[in-house]
């Protein structure tokens, strides 16, 4: 009887070699040999620091769950198919003895997490998957770490957790913030979190003047730098825009975002711009077909042809922010060699002691960077002195070298507020207005922006043009903190020129502004807005007009022009232009 178990047996080893063959031939076409073998019980142990319990218990253990071997990793695969170094007489006596009455003794194996290694009776556990058993009895000796596995694991896991024990054992965070949750998907990231306790505990020294332990650093940055950008990833639902991501992969991928980005910018972004950015640029929705889609188009249309980013998307980015104690908080102040870039920069002075904002000076010039020229150095010196005798407090000056409109509309995706000279007027032709970059600029700047065509006055009284469109409502809604929060007085223009139910449109803004403390005239017309914006101006000292921006048809404003070009041609204030 046991000869022709033995016979059969025989058989069933070549079967089990073919699979194995087919397997490792498999994983080399894929590139994943490694993830088709066994593990190595030492190794593990000593990656994860994990210490041997006893005494042992006997219990069934699945097999789909035996993932490695103490000695003899290198003759299974990963299924437990035998590789070409097993003898095949012995597997076969083996296999010939399950089916025989005697049966097969346990096997005696090491317990981590929910995996098992073998210790003893690496061809019983190959014999067995064979046969399709599910379990198997088995000696088991649990092994304690700090980190658990699955059956499924791979070697790259494994780095991981291997890199996770040794955080653990650094930081003893698992104890000292019990339930924190610190996963990470990619090999790397523990010793990078490790770096980034090293600069928070160098910089705790200094503001303490004392030798930080570790383990404080640890913990002061868990609390104080993790959790808060982890509670803006949460509220902006980043995981959902990378579901196979931890909060611990997106941390180090936004702060490292972020550090780049500063480094191009030249300013400090802060996190929650950071956040937005990557989740606009690598989230879900940017992967869709019709985004990619809409992006190939971009590419394939001209810029003064490209109707720009929809309406609101400056006030939704406002929105995702959890403070918001100001508007306008970075403001990019457009410098060139022409005496009104200083009207800009006085503009941008009276609005930063009113929001408290940061002032960034950039001058764009078309040639190739290759060092500051001599009046690069003056510009930024004068630039710097004027900010210091406004007493400003926080100011930086960047030169970088390009097409000027699309690198203030790249910035501008990080600032609140893009203020520029206006040194050449928007033309009275269509091949003119087709051209200019100043109406390519505004149409496709993703927030709002303020030109300036001669001194500023100041900001006690706004002329908001109300045509009832998405984009006017938009300067309303800046119209009204001005009113409500700095005391502004608010004249609204609506003309009857182009709208049918002006009236109507009035009375929209009427029960808007009706709900802030704000001294508000309404202005009915019925003349062209530049007209009437004159005349109110002659009449009541205005100081600001605000105004919504171009229409969704581009060649419409092209052929025929826009109200927004007309201001601009003939009015010689401040005009906010909003999206």
């Amino acid at each position: 009887m046991f000869r022709s178990y033995y016979i059969r047996a025989l058989d069933d080893y070549r079967k089990a070699r073919r699979k194995a063959a087919i397997d490792e031939l498999l994983a080399r076409i894929s590139g994943a040999p490694q993830e088709s073998s066994l593990l190595s019980y030492e190794e593990v142990r000593q990656q994860l620091q994990a210490v041997e319990k006893s005494p042992q218990r006997l219990k069934d253990i699945p097999l789909d769950a035996v993932v490695g071997s103490v000695g003899r990793y290198h003759d299974f695969t990963r299924k437990y198919l035998p590789k070409a170094s097993i003898d095949e007489k012995r597997w076969a006596r083996v296999m010939a003895s399950s089916q025989d009455l005697t049966g097969l003794p346990p096997i005696e194996v090491y317990q981590i997490g929910e995996v098992y290694f073998v210790k003893d009776g690496n061809h019983r556990v190959s014999v067995a998957r064979q046969m399709g058993n599910e379990t198997i009895q088995a000696y088991v000796t649990e092994v304690d770490t700090k980190v658990t596995l699955s059956p499924d694991v791979t070697p790259d896991e494994l780095i991981i957790k291997s890199e996770l024990v040794k955080f653990l054992e650094q930081t003893q965070l698992d104890y000292l913030r019990p339930g924190a949750d610190l996963t990470a998907t990619i090999p790397g990231a523990y010793p990078r979190l490790l770096e980034h306790i090293a600069v928070h505990r160098y910089f705790m020294g200094l503001e303490e003047q004392r030798e930080i332990p570790f383990k404080e650093a640890a913990v002061h940055w868990y609390d104080v730098i993790f959790l808060p950008i982890v509670n803006i990833i949460q509220k902006r639902g980043l995981l959902d825009d990378f579901p196979e991501r931890t909060e611990t992969d997106l941390y180090l991928w936004a702060t490292e975002h972020r550090a780049a980005l500063e480094q191009q910018l030249g300013w400090d972004i802060g996190q929650e711009a950071a956040i937005s950015d990557l989740s606009e640029r690598h989230g879900q929705d940017s992967q869709s077909l019709l985004n990619r889609f809409r992006a190939l188009v971009r590419k394939i249309i001209p810029d003064n042809l490209e109707s720009g980013p929809p309406p609101g998307t400056w006030r939704k980015r406002l929105a995702r922010k959890l403070v918001l104690q100001h508007l306008f908080n970075d403001l990019i102040i457009a410098l060139d060699d022409s005496e009104n870039a200083w009207n800009a920069l006085d503009m941008g002075i009276q609005i930063s002691h009113l929001e408290n904002s940061q002032l960034h000076g950039l001058h764009i010039h078309p040639e190739e960077a290759g060092g500051e020229s001599n009046d690069h150095n003056q510009l930024q010196d004068a630039y710097f002195q004027r900010c210091q005798l406004a007493d400003i407090k926080q100011f930086d000056f960047r030169i970088a070298s390009g097409e000027v409109g699309k690198i203030l509309c790249d910035q501008a995706r990080f600032a609140d507020l893009v203020i520029l000279p206006l040194n050449h007027l928007p033309g009275n032709k269509a091949i003119e207005r087709l051209s200019s970059g100043l109406i390519t600029m505004i149409r496709n700047c993703p927030g709002p922006i303020l030109v300036v065509p001669a001194p500023p006055a100041g900001l006690g009284s706004i002329l908001l043009a109300y045509d009832g469109s998405i984009k006017s409502k938009e300067a309303m809604y800046i119209a009204a903190y001005f009113g409500s929060q700095h005391g502004s007085r608010l004249s609204v223009l609506t003309s009857s020129v182009g709208l049918v139910k002006n009236k109507e449109i009035q009375k929209q803004a009427e029960q808007y502004l009706s709900q802030f403390p704000i001294t508000t005239d309404y202005f009915l017309r019925e003349g062209p807005v530049s007209k009437e914006i004159s005349d109110l101006e002659a009449d009541r000292e205005i100081d600001l007009v605000m105004v919504g921006g171009y229409g969704g048809n581009v060649l419409r404003d092209v052929v025929l022009g826009s109200t927004v070009d007309e201001v601009l041609r003939e009015i010689r204030l401040p005009v906010l232009i909003c999206r």
